[in-house]
């Protein structure tokens, strides 16, 4: 079977980053971004979030079981 071309190779590359980028280090910034600015984002700003929520989906849903975002419980209770 001969090897496939260049052209070949760099399409399956460039795909496979646009993917990897848009299932997983587009929504873990987005997560991390909505995390750190969830009490003190503007209005304008939400509007954009959300937006950016919708269109990342896929990947806030595939990285949704590795994320906990509850806060920390209190120190020195049993």
């Amino acid at each position: 079977m001969p090897l496939p071309s260049f052209d070949t190779l760099l399409l399956l590359g460039l795909v496979g980053g646009l993917g990897v980028t848009y299932l997983l280090l587009a929504p873990a910034a987005l997560m991390a971004w909505l995390h750190w600015r969830w009490h003190t984002m503007g209005k304008v700003e939400r509007l954009l979030s959300y937006g950016l929520v919708f269109l990342l989906f896929p990947g806030l849903i595939l990285l949704a079981p590795f994320v906990n975002l509850r806060p920390a419980g209190r120190q020195g209770e049993p």
